[in-house]
Formats: structure tokens, sequence, C-alpha cells
């Protein structure tokens, strides 16, 4: 079966045609489509975690389809682990067949396993914020469309919620976007893994279509705007 007839929850309209390296998709009977969201250039968040001793934290966030966030933070120093997975529903949905539907509660979601030593949860905001993902896209990103390719913010504790609704205000005020944040900020009451043939898609598939002009440009802005965070090889999960 072709990646296309897999996912035709990502592509409704798509008939692909050749992909080189050039960041540019090509649609039968169609224009093409609109361009990977640009990055923002945006500020450090003012309110940050505090100092830690721990070795580990876990942040999950939602921005689009999940490749491209998965990718983002992969190639982000002092990250672990990113794993592409379903957040915001019940267990017994997380399916990429279920969750494609739009009405399973679901959000592609990435859960991000930092070193809070080596990068802070704000510094990830940061770069959710400006180079992942476009926050002022209500229920979409990009070419996607529906609830589950929300702008949400999946807190796990008191301070990473407070942390986000204050960046989020800080950012408002600051008018750094031509519209609105429409990022929700949701308890993360559970994170469920993505299939294994999701997991490090981006790095696996390079010159497939969708990732060449969607989610490519995003790893070229994250290197060029975070250079002191920026990892050149990135940090793949173990797929059985």
């Amino acid at each position: 079966m072709t990646f296309a007839a897999r996912f035709p929850a990502k592509w409704p309209f798509l008939a692909l045609a050749a992909c080189a390296a050039a960041a540019t998709v090509l649609f039968a009977g169609h224009a093409p489509a609109r361009a990977a969201e640009a990055a923002v250039a945006i500020p450090p968040p003012v309110r940050d975690e505090p100092a830690t001793t721990a070795a580990t934290e876990t942040a999950v966030f939602a921005g689009g389809c999940f490749w491209g966030v998965q990718g983002v933070f992969q190639h982000v120093r002092g990250v672990k682990q990113a794993v592409s997975g379903y957040a915001g529903g019940s267990a017994g949905t997380a399916h990429y067949d279920d969750v494609s539907g739009g009405d399973t509660g679901h959000a592609e979601s990435v859960a991000v396993t930092y070193d809070p030593r080596q990068i802070s949860y704000g510094k990830l905001l940061q770069v959710y914020f400006s180079v992942a993902h476009d926050p002022t896209q209500l229920n979409r990103q990009g070419p996607d469309t529906g609830t589950q390719y929300r702008s949400t913010v999946f807190y796990a504790n008191d301070m990473q919620r407070e942390v986000a609704l204050a960046y989020i205000a800080q950012l408002g005020k600051a008018g750094v976007y031509a519209k609105p944040i429409v990022t929700t900020l949701e308890n993360l009451k559970g994170f469920y893994p993505a299939e294994a043939y999701h997991q490090n898609f981006l790095v696996n598939n390079p010159r497939y279509p969708y990732i060449v002009y969607n989610d490519l440009p995003k790893i070229a802005n994250l290197k060029q705007m975070f250079a002191d965070i920026y990892q050149e090889q990135p940090v793949l999960v173990a797929v059985k």
C-alpha cells in the first residue's frame, strides 16, 4: 500500500508527483499547497521552571502533524527522546485510523523527554511557539485540518501550566504574531505512543514530499534561529 493510500486523512486531495530535494510539491489538477509555516522570532519566556536536580522531565506538545514536531525536538540539545503519539482522548481510541476521524478528543502530539539541567521547559516552549508550528491556526496546521491537529500544550503539573499560561500572555502582549494565539492548555491525562511507522518519520523519509514541503523548513529554521541548542544528529526513538 502506498503512503498516500495509508494516510488519506493527511492528503484527501493529494496526487503525489515527483519529488526532488527542492521544497516544492505539485498537485495534479491543483495549485501548489500552502507553503510551510513561517518561523517567528519570539522572546524567551520571562517566567520559567525553577532550577532542579532531576535527571529527566517530560513535556507534551501538539502542533499539527506529529512528524514535523517530533523532527524539530529530535534536533534540540538536551532532549533525550521525542516520541510521536496521541493525547487528549482515551486509550481505546489512541490509534491512527481512529484519531484521523477527528472525533476522539486526541491530538497528534509529541512527548519530549529532556534533561532540565541542560534545557528548560520554557526554552522548549520557545522552540514550540516559534519554529515547530504556527500557534495562530485554529484546529489546523498547514494542509492538515481537524481537532486532531490543534495547537495544544498538555501540561503534566502546575508548574508547566503556569509557565505556559504566562508565556502565552507574554507573547500576546508583545504582539509578535499577526493574529491571536489560539493554543489551548489541557491537563495531560495520558499519552499513547503512535504506531512504529510514525516514529522517526522525518529522519527516515527526508525526500518524502510532505516532509520536504512542510517539515524540513522547520529544521532549517531551528538551526538558524537556535544555533546554541541545535544538534545535527537527531535523537531517535528505538522502534521494535
